[in-house]
């Protein structure tokens, strides 16, 4: 069979310029609403691989859904199209303040965010094929699946793009939803005004408009209704809240207690946080004979560094940390440079904003004391700087009689993790001496310091200290029964086995 000729170009003209457009428009909208749900289910829940593999699954499912859903509709395909687009733009534009209202309000969250993005994704797979259908007599066959698709492709690419390099650091999330949900109305108003004489309805174009105008009230009071709904997920009031490339940087304050939040984590308590850094540095360090240069990794809060500056015998200390937000709010904001007594604006100090996997790779310099103050490894992102690839290249910057000290989470609440980080660090060929510490805000909590060398039990610490003291020290290397050590398998790169320890031993103690 013969396919029909293309139109001339006095027939394809305004409208089918407007679906191609729309083609485009629509692939970038639907990516994005996709991103969102993901990476609020990641903020909100952790596990970054898990919850974007399910998103991503679910989603797919939905927008197949849709696509077999669009054959039952046989007539008005103009006015259908335009309802579509009215919806995706409603529950699009509507995904973030909708997840993270529901996150603080409901305990069945999860049922919230899969049914949300069930819902998302079969509207949006109802466009293509509506799409495919209202074109099909101005293109040949072959010419209309391969300019829709490929549009649809690159809407796909734009979003991809987007999303990390400019809307979750520039825009947020919150507002992101909105804007996207605004650009699908905006086609749903276009297609009003194109295709009027063919749908005839005023009334699709008064729906479009008054969506259109909920959700540009939406994008301008997007950092109130963040804000809002932050106060839901925090006990205490809300003093700064930021969005960079990385992460979500929370600051809350009550009756002078100050604590910093990631993704909805807690990072320290002012309270108490000379508790944690004291015991995270100062076991290690006092073991070094002359840690005259030193290394930080993570820990851009510059309140390990604090602890590092009060040995004079320290000259120099690199602070290597991945958000240079975090590092900047911390040097350059008074109050919360002022709980790290101004460490990172020291003449001692350089601050590094880099990814310290790769950075160790790519620099050859050794230390005689470094400090590993990463969170938690509660997904593969961050499992990967606490396996035996990581450990042996932080091997390789250790000098003959250095000491890198490891944040390790807790041996109480995570008993296997914990244990699966020492038993890494073995590993490589680096002995390994754990402890722990009691900390209000978190609980009994894990530490690990390796070196080339079995360490001797400190017996000195600089004078202005407010916990740990030798006889105290000495405690720490102590394990109850309840913590002890239990048969773990290493923390490889291939395998990530850590990640689901620490999960499994989160989720127990939550109960």
């Amino acid at each position: 069979m013969d396919h029909p000729p293309a139109a001339p170009v006095g027939l394809i003209g305004a409208k089918t310029r407007a679906l191609l457009i729309a083609a485009f428009t629509v692939a970038t909208c639907g990516l994005i609403y996709e991103l969102l749900a993901g990476t609020i289910a990641s903020y909100l829940l952790g596990d970054s691989v898990t919850q974007f593999s399910t998103i991503i699954g679910v989603y797919l499912f939905a927008m197949g859904v849709g696509s077999y859903l669009s054959r039952y509709v046989e007539r008005d395909l103009i006015a259908r199209f335009i309802e579509i687009e009215i919806l995706v733009g409603v529950v699009g534009g509507l995904s973030s303040p909708v997840l993270f209202f529901a996150f603080g309000a409901i305990s069945a969250f999860r049922v919230v965010l899969y049914a949300w993005v069930l819902a998302t994704g079969v509207l949006v797979g109802l466009e293509i094929p509506f799409l495919l259908r209202i074109l099909k007599d101005q293109f040949p066959l072959r010419d209309l699946v391969s300019t829709v698709l490929s549009l649809d492709y690159l809407g796909a690419l734009a979003a991809s793009l987007l999303f990390p390099l400019w809307l979750v650091p520039r825009v947020g999330l919150m507002r992101s939803s909105f804007v996207f949900g605004v650009l699908n109305l905006v086609v749903a108003v276009w297609m009003c005004h194109v295709f009027r004489h063919e749908h005839r309805r005023p009334r699709l174009t008064v729906q479009a408009w008054a969506a259109l105008v909920l959700l540009l009230a939406g994008a301008v009071y997007a950092d109130d209704l963040m804000e809002r709904s932050e106060r839901q997920l925090y006990a205490d009031p809300v003093i700064l809240s930021r969005t960079s490339t990385y992460q979500r940087i929370v600051l809350t304050q009550a009756n002078g207690d100050v604590r910093l939040f990631l993704n909805g984590n807690l990072q320290f308590s002012s309270r108490d946080e000379y508790r944690y850094h004291e015991a995270l540095v100062h076991p290690g360090l006092a073991a070094v004979a002359a840690p005259r240069r030193a290394l930080v990794l993570g820990g851009g809060d510059g309140l390990a560094v604090r602890e590092i500056l009060k040995d004079n015998r320290v000259e120099q200390v690199t602070l290597v940390d991945l958000d240079p937000l975090v590092t900047e709010l911390f040097t350059a904001h008074e109050a919360l440079a002022a709980l790290n007594d101004h460490a990172l604006r020291s003449p001692r100090v350089t601050v590094v904003n880099a990814d310290a996997f790769v950075w160790l790779e790519e620099h050859a310099d050794r230390y005689d004391f470094i400090v590993v103050d990463f969170p938690d490894p509660s997904n593969y992102s961050l499992g990967k700087l606490y396996t035996t690839t990581f450990y042996r290249r932080l091997a390789a910057h250790l000098t003959a009689g250095g000491v890198v000290a490891i944040q390790s989470t807790s041996p109480l609440a995570a008993r296997e993790a914990f244990w699966c980080i020492v038993a890494t660090v073995r590993d490589v060929g680096l002995h390994a001496a754990p402890y722990h510490a009691a900390i209000p805000s978190f609980g009994e909590w894990g530490f690990v310091l390796a070196s080339r060398e079995p360490l001797q039990a400190p017996d000195r610490f600089p004078a202005a200290l407010r916990y740990l003291t030798p006889a105290i020290a000495r405690s720490l290397f102590e394990f109850p029964a309840d913590m002890d050590a239990v048969p773990v398998e290493v923390n490889r790169l291939n395998n990530q086995i850590l990640v689901q320890y620490h999960t499994d031993g989160w989720s127990r103690y939550a109960r």
